[in-house]
């Protein structure tokens, strides 16, 4: 089992900044994923991160978004930079295993103010 808790959500102006973060716990993690709902719409794919610490992005948010992670705090992080309105959703951490199975956190809130 994998349990994943989002945190670092909240209000802020467009133009700022948030750091989210994923704290992990559970063994066999090989890909973690950030995704976002906005009310009414499906949820969408963010960020990738890989073991081998490869990155991929969506267009929406390349350039203005970075994840990583610290292996020795089991963390892994959505830095947010030049946020816009569009960007407001629900933010979730999605971890996937090797033998692949995948787990969800419980979201954690953004709202960016124009």
């Amino acid at each position: 089992q994998v349990q994943l808790v989002e945190s670092g959500g909240g209000l802020v102006q467009a133009g700022g900044s948030l750091r989210l973060s994923c704290a992990v716990s559970g063994s066999g993690v090989v890909v973690m994923h950030w995704y976002r709902q906005a009310p009414g719409q499906q949820r969408e794919w963010v960020a990738t991160i890989r073991t081998g610490g490869t990155t991929d992005y969506a267009g929406s948010v390349k350039g203005r978004f970075t994840i990583s992670r610290d292996n020795g705090k089991n963390t892994v992080f959505l830095q947010m930079n030049s946020l816009r309105p569009e960007d407001t959703a629900a933010y979730y951490c999605n971890a996937q295993r090797a033998w692949g199975d995948t787990y969800w956190g419980q979201g954690t809130q953004v709202t960016v103010s124009s």
